[in-house]
């Protein structure tokens, strides 16, 4: 049984799911935007390059979006861990080619979606349809979702776009929050672990869809619900000791 429950994950959300808890994230680049059209496209480059040192993914996406208008050649010397100007170009590329044809992300990704209503088809064309108008694999940017990767980059722009709340800023309609996985990352595996929601020692699909699991069984209609929350505990260095009491 897990170490946990409800009336305890309700305290953590209550207290912790404020704006004031979020820096350091790159979620924070979503709050500029009103516009849920402007808010997608940001979301999408600021989820993509969420990974790494969280000092380095904020200084990156800000230096992306100071040049989205800008000329491919103002981002040829861009370079995120593994991720290189032409590569975060060709996704900038494949962004404006699919909100040309389509109207919005958010109707890219329902191609997919609403033909099964699956979560796992909708990324997979969501992914496809970008590489393919980007003319580029973007795999140090879009995972696979056909692999046993979990698609945290993935899933938390769902979950910045499909929630609404104090923290996730919202702006998809289409997309019910029930249907929504765990960005599992190590801060929620190793978390997750701790608090017995999981056994699993992979940090993979199967894992992050146990976990997301766990979390319907309390909240059914939106499973990732206190994701925010519990991931603050393994972000921010100020909140160690709490964890420590969580887990006792």
């Amino acid at each position: 049984m897990a170490k946990i429950d409800k009336k305890t994950l309700n305290r953590l959300y209550a207290k912790y799911n404020k704006r004031e808890f979020v820096h350091p994230d790159p979620l924070e680049f979503l709050y500029n935007y009103d516009n849920a059209g402007d808010r997608e496209v940001v979301g999408l480059i600021a989820s993509a390059l969420a990974y790494g040192r969280v000092a380095q993914i904020l200084k990156s996406v800000s230096h992306v979006l100071k040049r989205l208008d800008a000329s491919k050649k103002h981002l040829l010397n861009f370079k995120h861990r593994f991720t290189t100007g032409e590569e975060i170009s060709a996704l900038i590329c494949g962004i404006k080619k699919v909100v040309k044809n389509y109207g919005s992300l958010e109707k890219l990704f329902c191609e997919g979606y609403c033909k099964r209503e699956s979560l796992n088809d909708g990324l997979v064309y969501f992914v496809h349809e970008l590489k393919k108008a980007g003319k580029h694999n973007l795999s140090t940017l879009l995972p696979d979702p056909l692999k046993k990767s979990p698609c945290k980059r993935l899933n938390l722009y769902l979950r910045w776009m499909v929630r609404s709340d104090a923290v996730d800023p919202g702006g998809w309609n289409e997309i019910p929050t029930s249907k929504l996985i765990v960005p599992l990352d190590v801060h929620m595996h190793r978390i997750s672990r701790k608090l017995e929601m999981t056994e699993r020692k992979a940090a993979d699909i199967r894992t992050a869809e146990e976990i997301t699991d766990f979390f319907r069984r309390i909240e059914s209609s939106d499973p990732v619900k206190y994701d925010f929350a519990l991931t603050r505990f393994g972000i921010r260095d100020d909140m160690n000791d709490s964890f420590c009491e969580l887990i006792q």
